[in-house]
């Protein structure tokens, strides 16, 4: 094998960018060049490199935070150190050790001494981006991630199953739940909205278009309500079905709590807003329904909690009613790195948990429900998910 030249044409590679490839291949591509790291680095290389990994992520909240890379990108032309301190009413030499690491992590190139230029993924977290959003909300479990090892020393290494007593709760010093957190502060609270909404980007091909919606999703009369989307924040799934399927005949109902209901925005005509708690027994607007959905709700919520809302639902069910659960399955076994990451996530954050097939399985079985079928995305990508359908158990 000729390194030098593999060498090359994967600089080349790197120069084009992500656009000039097909995605499967982008993503095979990806996985080779992160197990050739893993075979070519050291012991120590390795150790080194892994325990100090968590401040990429700390100094990407920094740049956004003491607004570094909003400076940077609006200059247009190369920064100094100086001037990022003076326009951010920093110090300069806290200002300099950050914009070194920045520069490590692509957001940045120093162009000359203690001068930076902005890199195309500085643009990616400039004021108004979503991702910029990302960045602020999954910072959220920083503190919950670095006392994990204190914590399950206390817990005796036992699995968080408690919603109420979190690693979460536990890192951040408060008896709230996340999201009753999240609720008192307005910041943290639009950067989980609009990770919600971008969430469905760089995911796959949405549900309705590997899901027989047309065969499955049939009612007899346009009053008849033949879709809640339970937890369906500012309606974003239940819209683009609409879009998709615009002749569907019967009613839309996107529910969620009456504080994010109230965000919402004018919606297409056929689909209404309702607030409302899933853990409150289901409104009648809700009951005899042709379909319930859930997209990424249960994921949020060990099985003592997810199982009551399947149950709210399961009562307000008529027997040819479908539930439809929008989630990841996790495999068995040889979890790829994203979805093992966002298990550990779930974990921190809410004692809860992504499910395998066998979990999602014995959730169902437990609250009532029998398995139809394991609906997969064509084009699966990392954290594409998968559509279960199931109904009344018999």
């Amino acid at each position: 094998m000729d390194i030098p030249e593999l060498t090359k044409n994967l600089a080349a590679l790197a120069e084009a960018g992500p656009g000039v490839i097909k995605e499967e291949e982008r993503q095979g591509l990806i996985a080779a060049c992160n197990n050739l790291r893993y075979a070519l680095e050291y012991p120590r290389e390795y150790t080194i490199r892994t325990m100090l990994g968590g401040h990429d992520a700390v100094v990407l909240r920094l740049g956004v935070d003491m607004g570094l890379i909003d400076i940077a990108v609006s200059a247009k032309e190369p920064v100094t150190v100086n001037d990022l301190a003076i326009q951010s009413s920093s110090d300069a030499a806290l200002v300099r050790r950050i914009m070194r690491l920045l520069a490590r992590i692509n957001i940045f190139e120093e162009v000359e001494m203690d001068t930076y230029a902005t890199k195309p993924l500085a643009a990616v977290y400039f004021s108004g981006s979503p991702l910029r959003e990302a960045v602020i909300h999954l910072s959220t479990t920083g503190t919950a991630v670095a006392k994990l090892p204190e914590y399950f020393a206390e817990k005796g290494y036992k699995n968080p199953d408690d919603a109420f007593d979190s690693p979460w709760q536990y890192g951040e010093q408060t008896d709230l739940h996340y999201f009753d957190w999240l609720a008192e502060r307005p910041r943290f609270q639009k950067a989980f909205n609009t990770v919600m909404g971008i969430q469905r980007q760089g995911r796959g091909p949405p549900w309705f278009e590997f899901f027989p919606v047309e065969e499955k999703l049939k009612v007899q009369s346009p009053d008849q309500t033949l879709l809640v989307d339970i937890g369906g924040g500012i309606g974003h799934d239940i819209i683009g079905l609409k879009q998709r399927f615009p002749n569907l005949l019967g009613r839309l109902v996107v529910e969620d709590l009456p504080g994010v209901i109230a965000a919402v925005n004018e919606l297409p005509e056929g689909i209404e807003a309702v607030g409302h708690d899933f853990f409150q027994p289901q409104p009648e607007l809700a009951r005899n329904a042709k379909s319930y959905y859930l997209r990424t709700i249960l994921h949020d919520w060990p099985d003592k909690q997810a199982g009551l809302i399947l149950k709210n639902i399961r009562d307000v069910m008529a027997k040819d009613s479908i539930l439809l659960i929008n989630e990841s399955v996790m495999p068995e076994s040889n979890v790829p790195l994203f979805e093992a990451q966002l298990d550990f996530n779930m974990m921190a954050r809410f004692s809860s948990l992504e499910r395998t097939e066998k979990q999602w399985r014995e959730l169902l079985e437990e609250a009532g429900f029998e398995w139809v079928k394991l609906w997969r995305s064509p084009v699966p990508v990392p954290g594409s998910g998968c559509l279960i359908e199931a109904v009344l158990k018999e």
